[in-house]
């Protein structure tokens, strides 16, 4: 037979024309954050009212460990898992690098210890749930990256966090992880909220920096 020459052989379609879906872009990927993560005090409604956590200068490796914790329903939220499933693995460590390095020159560094001291209540719930363990002394400091720093994070999200991993047998709310939900039971409401209060006063490294589409302007 034959052989096709060069000038009549069959041109191969372009990925995108093969129905494959062309690379998203950063601004696309980041996209769908900054509706929430974007606006300074915004806030969400589920399962409670409270203030969305401050992402810009977290660990990336956090970040990343805690979409995956929504794509694989370790972390219960119906919105962030509806997210989080869109990801691909190169999308979700696009997407935390970024937030790690956001604002980055408009953030100062923690201290080497927290900017005020507990009360001698809080000191007594530090101690017992042992905060400094992990996510160390300045609570902005965690001994690995895949933890949080928790200094400055919004208290009220805090507290959200921290009912959630008291919480069983709930399809729609809740958090799977053995070290943080045997800390978290041994707590009342009331102490959460103590402890949650304590850390978001103090000074920490991270700010939810607003985009520019949803900054009002002063003129």
């Amino acid at each position: 037979m034959a052989q096709t020459s060069p000038a009549t052989a069959p041109v191969q379609a372009s990925p995108r024309e093969a129905g494959q879906a062309a690379p998203k872009s950063l601004q696309a990927k980041v996209a769908m954050c900054i509706g929430c993560h974007g606006i300074v005090g915004y806030k969400s409604s589920f399962p409670e009212v409270y203030r969305v956590p401050q992402i810009a200068g977290q660990s990336a490796k956090y970040i990343s460990a805690a979409l995956n914790a929504y794509k694989t329903g370790d972390r219960k939220h119906p919105t962030m898992r509806g997210i989080a499933e869109s990801l691909t693995e190169q999308d979700v460590a696009d997407i935390s690098t970024y937030y790690q390095d956001l604002g980055k020159g408009q953030r100062k560094a923690a201290g080497a210890k927290p900017s005020r001291e507990p009360s001698p209540q809080v000191a007594a719930l530090l101690q017992k749930a042992a905060c400094a363990s992990c996510h160390g002394a300045n609570m902005s400091t965690p001994i690995d990256p895949s933890y949080p720093k928790i200094a400055g994070q919004y208290a009220d999200y805090l507290f959200v966090a921290l009912k959630a991993y008291k919480t069983e047998n709930n399809p729609a709310v809740g958090r799977n992880n053995g070290v943080m939900g045997a800390i978290a039971k041994q707590f009342s409401n009331n102490e959460l909220k103590a402890l949650s209060e304590y850390v978001g006063s103090l000074e920490g490294e991270m700010a939810t920096v607003p985009e520019p589409r949803f900054h009002r302007s002063n003129d």
